[in-house]
């Protein structure tokens, strides 16, 4: 029945750097293990990972409690580095800009109160993809081997930088990230949940995915004085049917038309300033992109840490700020504006509107949303795993706090299939005079940052003046979806002005998911 492995999974992010490095297991003794069940009758091999503690959180001493405590005191949507007219670089990073709220959060209409939230949240902050990583180093050996001859002052650095970034896994800023939005979800919705009525956490295979929802969990129960226990963690392998991974349209196109355009229009400029800086590195106008990348990336891998707590009295006033890299002053306002434009196109052409089968992989998870909300089985027919959906262990009903972690892509396949950040028209792949609008209300930044996170309240107003005014019975429940803290307009369900619309009414708005895709699912096999 039960089928174990020996592997372990640390509650840490990536190998230490220094000696100093964060690092949960050594600093605070923290160690988790994976065990992997089979559940009776899954024939075909899904495997169940529960994330099992093989600590005692009540045996934590003081020290280590203020010590995590400290690690998890991010900056919340802070100054940031600003430029002329109040321009935040970092908010300008596309999808690779950290996680910032994007709006204060506004509590419920009066009279209303949340009985169920669903989360799905992008991992925090990593390194380059496989892929991205070799177009940066060839552009930083371009660089690299001109050094000698550099002319702009602001390219010294280049002489004594030494590339030392991964692939693909989370980064130390982005585990803490993650920490700190499960201190946030507890401080913000704690009434929702007990030792007997623990979250509900689900993750995709990807090693920074799981990662980030471990270090979720670890902040949620420390942010409740370790009251709250781990939840266990439910990861959906990557090979199977997997609502929280774009991985199941192999007839989906790319964006790589549009973004390339829109390269073609902005980087010849850019690129011949770098190569006046730095005479004969002679650099494609990919590589100038993957330059641009490089300040974002460079930068998350690098901030520093919160002191040891073993040295600091106070590491609860510890904060986590970013220090940017050198390599961002090698552009300008106008350059950052165009990378981000460049992210927008990316994600918008990829899985978003642009794409005639992007939304359609969002459709899985709309519909487990659907079933969250109306405490009734899942009923589809596209991505999801209807083993595990049709199992109450693996998907229960009835739970106060869902809480999923996924993808940019998959995030931005959801939001277009709900129907968030409608657009009356086609972004533009080369806006009018090179110019994006800043006026647009598709920015990926305030979408799909590292960290990003929508969160669907069911609220209860039974007997309140709010629902006799919205034409309510007691027995109606209403809905309200925050992206990164503001709340989205709803207007496709008949949505008040604080943004909330009636259970029934969003569920009948989400006709096309209900709908299985409306034959789009179908199309995804067309290859």
């Amino acid at each position: 029945m039960h089928a174990s492995c020996s592997c372990s999974w640390e509650s840490k992010t990536i190998p230490p750097r220094r000696d100093n490095d964060w690092d949960l297991q050594s600093r605070f003794k923290l160690k988790s293990k994976l065990k992997m069940y089979l559940l009776p009758g899954l024939s075909f091999g899904v495997i169940l990972y529960w994330l099992l503690s093989t600590y005692t959180l009540g045996s934590l001493g003081r020290e280590d409690r203020l010590g995590l405590e400290g690690l998890l005191e991010e900056t919340r949507g802070g100054p940031g580095h600003s430029g002329v007219g109040g321009f935040i670089v970092e908010r300008s990073w596309a999808q690779y800009s950290p996680y910032f709220p994007v709006e204060e959060y506004k509590a419920p209409p009066s009279g209303c109160t949340i009985d169920q939230i669903n989360i799905i949240q992008r991992h925090g902050a990593r390194f380059p993809t496989s892929g991205s990583s070799k177009t940066i180093i060839s552009a930083v050996t371009k660089l690299k081997a001109v050094q000698d001859t550099l002319v702009d002052p602001k390219m010294d650095f280049i002489r004594n930088y030494t590339y030392d970034l991964g692939t693909d896994d989370l980064v130390e800023f982005g585990a803490v990230q993650s920490s700190q939005a499960g201190e946030e979800a507890f401080n913000r919705y704690s009434h929702l949940v007990s030792p007997d009525n623990l979250p509900f956490i689900r993750a995709d295979g990807s090693e920074r995915v799981v990662l980030s929802a471990t270090n979720w969990t670890e902040g949620f129960s420390i942010a409740s004085s370790l009251n709250i226990p781990l939840s266990s963690i439910l990861i959906i392998p990557q090979d199977s049917n997997d609502t929280l991974d774009d991985n199941m349209c192999p007839a989906a196109g790319s964006s790589d038309e549009q973004t390339g355009e829109w390269l073609g229009a902005w980087g010849p400029d850019v690129t011949t300033r770098l190569e006046e800086g730095a005479p004969g590195a002679n650099l494609t106008l990919e590589e100038t992109y993957a330059l641009g990348t490089l300040c974002a990336f460079d930068t998350v891998a690098h901030t520093s840490t919160p002191p040891n707590p073993s040295t600091s009295k106070d590491t609860r006033t510890s904060k986590l700020k970013l220090k940017l890299s050198p390599w961002c002053n090698l552009f300008t306002q106008t350059d950052f504006k165009a990378l981000e434009y460049a992210g927008d196109l990316d994600k918008f052409y990829g899985t978003g509107y642009g794409q005639p089968l992007g939304p359609v992989q969002g459709v899985g998870y709309i519909n487990e949303l659907l079933a969250r909300l109306t405490d009734s089985p899942v009923k589809d027919h596209t991505q999801t795993n209807r083993t595990l959906d049709s199992n109450e262990e693996t998907f229960p009903l009835g739970r106060g706090l869902y809480a999923d972690f996924s993808h940019d892509n998959q995030m931005i396949a959801i939001y277009s299939a709900m129907g968030l950040f409608p657009q009356s028209s086609p972004l533009p792949p080369v806006p009018p005079s090179n110019k994006p609008d800043p006026s647009r209300t598709w920015k990926v930044s305030e979408m799909v940052p590292f960290g990003a996170r929508m969160v669907v309240e069911r609220l209860s107003c039974s007997g309140s003046s709010y629902a006799s005014a919205s034409g309510s019975t007691d027995k109606d429940k209403f809905v309200r979806v925050l992206v990164n803290d503001k709340v989205m307009p709803l207007a496709f369900c008949g949505a008040s002005q604080e943004g909330s619309c009636r259970l029934d009414k969003f569920v009948e708005s989400q006709a096309y998911a209900r709908n299985d895709g409306e034959g789009d699912f179908e199309k995804c096999f067309d290859v």
